[in-house]
């Protein structure tokens, strides 16, 4: 049996979160997907499991609605499902900082292409490389000399923070992207004048330039618990 996993997020500013809710409950069990969906005010965050040809449906379905045709993918292929049941959660945030003056559906940092940062990574630019995962995550892979802040939760982030130095451009990354929306904008509320986020996070990275610069593997948040550097392109892109 083939798999296909995605996860990928919006910031978007969303009303009429059970509607959401009851919406997705129904096409994903329609679908037989398996993973979670996070819905908030801030937007909506997806990871999902299932047979290709469910996850495609799935996907233009989300096309077909206006406010959710510009998400984004990232894919990669497993043998089992890597999630055992479905969950679609209404919470506060769908990555939680507790900064309610973070506005990531409003603005975002800039963006860095995996391969303008694997470009910088090659010239030894004097940059600083920002993991803003927690040390758990950070055991089983991160980019060479990557500045590890020893957080447990996300939420530590801003406080973390006040150690990074504000003399040098800081690109951070993260899994999939979706923290660093956030705490971009946070570094630049600090103060920092440079700063950037690495576009799709680690799994996009992987997907485009291997594991160059990168030791180990990459953490994920299902029954997989880490990915090499050997996920496939897909036709998309994505």
């Amino acid at each position: 049996m083939q798999v296909l996993n995605i996860t990928g997020y919006q910031f978007i500013s969303l009303t009429g979160l059970p509607s959401l809710q009851a919406f997705f409950t129904e096409h994903c069990q329609s679908l037989q997907l398996k993973g979670t969906i996070l819905l908030s005010h801030e937007g909506i965050n997806i990871n999902l499991s299932g047979e290709p040809q469910n996850i495609l449906q799935f996907k233009q379905i989300l096309r077909a609605e206006e406010i959710f045709s510009s998400i984004t993918f990232r894919e990669s292929y497993s043998s089992v499902l890597a999630f055992k049941r479905l969950k679609i959660k209404i919470k506060n945030e769908i990555i939680t900082m507790r900064r309610p003056e973070i506005h990531p559906e409003i603005e975002r940092a800039t963006s860095i292409s995996p391969e303008q940062f694997k470009q910088w990574l090659d010239e030894n630019r004097d940059i600083t490389v920002l993991d803003t995962r927690n040390e758990y995550e950070i055991t089983f892979g991160t980019f060479q000399n990557a500045l590890n802040l020893h957080i447990n939760d996300f939420s530590e982030f801003p406080h973390a923070a006040k150690n990074i130095t504000k003399n040098k451009p800081v690109v951070m990354f993260c899994t999939g992207g979706i923290r660093c929306e956030k705490a971009g904008l946070h570094l630049l509320n600090m103060g920092f004048t440079e700063v950037y986020q690495l576009e799709g996070g680690i799994l996009n990275y992987f997907t485009k330039m291997g594991n160059a610069h990168y030791d180990g593997e990459c953490f994920v948040f299902d029954d997989r618990v880490a990915l090499k550097a050997n996920i496939p392109k897909t036709d998309d892109g994505n």
